[in-house]
């Protein structure tokens, strides 16, 4: 049985099969107005994360972190500035073997050159694939998606896709994952509670 690495999120590990292969590059396509930074909170507790901020500073992410219940004495918080996709590949190489790598938001890497971002991207898979670390940078995807998104997400290895809709009374959070390599893409959404921790939706739908 090929190791995995655990996300931390108990209901996505089941649904992966225990967690993600060990070099994995993802992206969590997300609404901007959705609580998607809880998701990105848990998975800072199953190992040594560096979380690089490049919108927020360090403090409000603490802060944040520290109100939803996330593993700040094994998190390491870093605030990316002008040159992002340097300063960011920086803290992946000097990251250790088998951690996790959180970029929130990669909005902010994704508006320079083209051939600038590929080769940063390829690189950032060679580290991964190097230290047998997981990686996920969180995408907004709101009223302005940025011209690089889909370089973003044909080199990720795995696409979590979270959608937040107000139904009536209530706020509706799914997840698909529709692109896995080296393992199955969900045939399913699953329906998620984004609060304190991420878990599973047990309420009935409502048509």
């Amino acid at each position: 049985m090929t190791r995995v690495l655990r996300t931390g999120i108990d209901v996505l590990d089941r649904k992966l099969n225990g967690g993600v292969p060990p070099g994995s590059l993802a992206l969590l396509s997300a609404d901007p107005a959705s609580q998607s930074e809880q998701f990105l909170y848990e998975l800072t507790t199953p190992r040594r994360t560096a979380y690089l901020t490049t919108a927020r500073s360090k403090r409000a992410v603490g802060t944040a972190m520290r109100n939803a219940g996330g593993t700040l004495d094994t998190t390491d918080l870093y605030a990316i500035g002008e040159r992002p996709l340097k300063e960011t590949y920086q803290v992946i190489r000097d990251s250790p073997a088998q951690s996790t790598i959180v970029v929130d938001t990669v909005d902010m890497l994704e508006t320079g050159n083209t051939q600038e971002y590929l080769h940063f991207l390829n690189d950032v898979r060679d580290e991964l694939a190097e230290k047998d670390s997981f990686a996920v940078m969180h995408g907004l995807d709101g009223r302005q998606v940025p011209v690089q998104r889909d370089v973003t997400e044909y080199l990720a290895d795995i696409i979590f896709e979270l959608s937040t809709e107000v139904r009536g009374e209530s706020i509706e959070n799914r997840l698909i994952v529709p692109k896995f390599r080296g393992g199955a893409p969900f045939d399913e959404t699953v329906k998620l509670e984004l609060t304190q921790e991420v878990a599973i939706d047990t309420s009935r739908d409502i048509a």
